[in-house]
């Protein structure tokens, strides 16, 4: 797998301003964020995990994903979550045209009622992203990322790396997808019960 950072430098939020790095660095709190649902099964065990410890998260919902589950969708938003638009085929935004992309994230806002965006592997270009910040989106991205998709990792390094970087106002990316799942669900409980111990709660954006 290429190489990818855990927690992003205060460097590049304030290279790139228009999007959302991280919230306010003066209180213990935290947004709790997963990219990639809704799926069966696993968004359900993330609502579960949320549920014992009181926490709210972001979602960023593929529309195609949205389109077979959309019961689980509006569970979401019945349990106070919220959601965001991560385009409805999971695009590339290095590999694909400004026209077709602007155009999926179109298509999932017919289903994704939402003015947060997160492009799909952090990666948009300038052209894109004006063009999506035109339409009235917020473009939020993170500064720690838990690296439960990568299989090659342990959920031991993964839940220290975790530790390690999260901090006041982070913003923290997990997967509710078939592919995380195995490293999430070792993962998450220990996590969450981490921030309760020290003494972070979760805000939304």
């Amino acid at each position: 797998m290429a190489w990818y950072p855990d927690h992003i430098p205060g460097v590049v939020s304030r290279l790139f301003p228009n999007y959302i790095w991280h919230a306010t660095r003066d209180f213990p709190c935290v947004h709790l964020t997963f990219d990639d649902g809704p799926t069966p099964l696993v968004t359900d065990f993330v609502l579960q995990q949320l549920d014992l410890y009181g926490f709210k998260a972001t979602f960023f919902l593929i529309g195609d994903c949205v389109k077979r589950e959309p019961l689980l969708k509006n569970r979401l938003l019945e349990s106070g979550h919220q959601i965001g638009n991560h385009t409805y085929n999971h695009l590339d935004g290095w590999k694909t045209s400004s026209e077709e992309y602007v155009a999926n994230v179109i298509k999932a806002a017919e289903i994704i009622d939402s003015e947060l965006f997160r492009p799909p592997y952090g990666r948009i270009t300038i052209k894109i992203s004006k063009q999506i910040r035109d339409l009235g989106y917020k473009i939020v991205m993170w500064d720690v990322l838990s690296g439960d998709f990568d299989s090659s990792r342990s959920p031991e390094k993964c839940l220290k790396s975790l530790k390690k970087n999260t901090k006041n106002g982070s913003v923290i990316v997990f997967h509710d997808s078939v592919k995380a799942f195995p490293i999430l669900k070792k993962v998450l409980p220990e996590y969450l019960e981490w921030l309760t111990c020290e003494g972070y709660r979760t805000q939304l954006f």
